[in-house]
């Protein structure tokens, strides 16, 4: 039988507690969100300044729907690059200080476009074992070789870019997905120019909340620093979509070579209206950034105090390394039993061995929330005790 593959490899991952399965979400707030007619308070968004379900940003959107379609009809190349993409475009470049700046549909297909087109005539690329699923499987599909350093150890990446020949890209997060801790961008970025190396950071998870008025990695390193900028709207902004921020050259010649771009339908010009109404309205909204820096403040200082298996994270992102892929799911199990919805991540999201519980602390968390999430942990490691 043809594909017999597909049946042994699913039941490997059920037997291993590995299985994903989809939830379909009923409804959805800020704070909370239902199932099955079941609500929960909701520790596992991204929406980490809880602009998404926001009153302004759904005033933005039906402010801007009768002016810009719901989909652009083309590949940007054709027709699909509209007004509402240029000035988002503008509004970035400006901002972040950066030449030229293009938007994608997703952080997935940014990053795979940028790495797979720079890389395609060969070349080294030096990736922190950490960095994202897209990152890597870009790396794998260009032409170039492919080394990994250990995770945030400059030491060992000064090695590898001492032997390294040829065009040198290097590529780590401004926040890791999964750990939640940072890349350290002043000392990495020093060692590529002393290497003659570019760097490229993903910043999906800091950007609209690190550096500068929450621009993230752009606003902590120059443009001669970090050359080669991606980040997400679909986590602090509110939105969905992503966008590449590089320089004049860089922005041609992907613009001309990048199958991912040439190929794919441009973003709904409508949800790039709402995307720079969102950008606009963070940066006069600062509370939003103090709220989340309160909120993780407190649930750390709390956690420590439980004796939480905390991992070392000072961002929105709060995973407690549970280790055991069973006794995460059975933790998770637990929490919803008590109204609390918090992911467990397993392999091969991360390594074998540290399965965790992932916490995503958000603005629009209120003191409460966040204590009700530390007793339900309480009660649910408490019992393992």
């Amino acid at each position: 039988m043809a594909f017999e593959f597909i049946a042994s490899e699913l039941a490997a991952r059920r037997a291993a507690s590995l299985l994903r399965q989809r939830q379909i979400i009923e409804q959805v707030d800020g704070r909370t969100l239902l199932v099955d007619g079941q609500p929960y308070l909701n520790f596992s968004s991204n929406d980490y300044l809880g602009m998404a379900h926001s009153d302004d940003l759904k005033l933005a959107a039906a402010q801007a729907a009768p002016d810009w379609a719901a989909g652009s009809g083309a590949s940007p190349l054709v027709t699909g690059h509209s007004q509402a993409h240029a000035k988002l475009e503008a509004h970035l470049a400006e901002h972040l200080g950066r030449d030229r700046v293009l938007l994608f549909n997703s952080g997935f297909a940014a990053n795979q476009a940028l790495i797979q087109t720079l890389m395609s005539h060969g070349g080294h690329i030096l990736a922190d074992k950490l960095s994202h699923a897209s990152m890597l499987d870009g790396a794998l599909a260009s032409k170039a070789k492919l080394q990994r350093f250990r995770h945030n150890d400059m030491r060992h990446l000064a090695g590898l870019l001492a032997s390294a020949a040829g065009d040198k890209l290097v590529i780590s997060e401004g926040v890791f997905s999964m750990d939640g801790d940072a890349a350290p961008l002043l000392e990495i970025s020093a060692l590529c120019q002393q290497h003659q190396a570019m760097l490229y950071i993903d910043d999906a998870h800091g950007f609209g909340v690190n550096g500068n008025l929450g621009l993230g990695a752009g606003s902590i390193l120059e443009p001669a620093q970090l050359p080669l900028l991606m980040a997400t709207f679909g986590k602090a902004i509110g939105t969905s979509g992503a966008f590449l921020a590089v320089s004049e050259d860089i922005y041609a010649y992907l613009v001309n070579f990048a199958r991912h771009y040439i190929y794919s339908t441009a973003m709904s010009p409508l949800l790039a209206a709402i995307t720079l109404t969102s950008l606009k309205l963070l940066q006069k909204q600062p509370w939003r950034r103090e709220k989340l820096k309160e909120n993780i403040q407190l649930f750390r200082e709390k956690a420590r105090q439980l004796a939480l298996p905390l991992m070392d994270s000072q961002t929105a992102i709060q995973p407690l390394l549970i280790g055991d892929a069973q006794h995460s799911l059975t933790l998770c199990q637990k929490l919803k039993a008590q109204g609390i919805w918090v992911t467990a991540i397993r392999p091969p999201t991360v390594p074998q061995g540290s399965s965790r519980l992932r916490v995503t602390i958000c603005a629009s968390h209120t003191k409460a929330d966040i204590q009700a999430l530390l007793d339900a942990l309480a009660r649910g490691m408490g019992d393992d005790a």
